[in-house]
């Protein structure tokens, strides 16, 4: 799923007894260091509650990290405290920037077209 930075993926919903539950939330952190571990972010992002996942992004083609990551927090409350206290902090000499993901609208960019032309005559 293509994420990029902005508002959370989805609401609370309820669990079948009238009760809303908390949904995950997750985040976008960007500016991080190329040398940036999965294991370090999840160590850095757990201070602040419990955390679901992470992926650090990586080139298709190099492999080599792109500078940003996504973090999946157990709870929007944790995951709320996570950007208070991370967004603008320093990791590894680099400000880091934390802001909810939400899901890519509008595709991506890609190049198109040209269907040159048709016949002269």
């Amino acid at each position: 799923m293509d994420l990029e930075q902005g508002h959370a993926l989805a609401a609370p919903r309820e669990d079948g007894t009238g009760t809303e539950i908390d949904l995950s939330k997750k985040l976008y952190v960007g500016n991080i260091p190329f040398s940036t571990t999965e294991d370090e972010l999840r160590g850095l992002f757990a201070q602040h509650g419990d955390v679901d996942s992470v992926a650090v992004i990586t080139d298709r083609e190099t492999g080599r990290a792109r500078g940003f990551a996504f973090v999946e927090m157990a709870d929007s409350a944790a995951a709320d405290k996570a950007i208070q206290s991370l967004d603008g902090s320093d990791l590894g000499g680099r400000s880091l920037r934390v802001n909810e993901a939400h899901d890519r609208r509008g595709g991506g960019g890609g190049g198109g077209g040209g269907g040159g032309g048709g016949r002269r005559y």
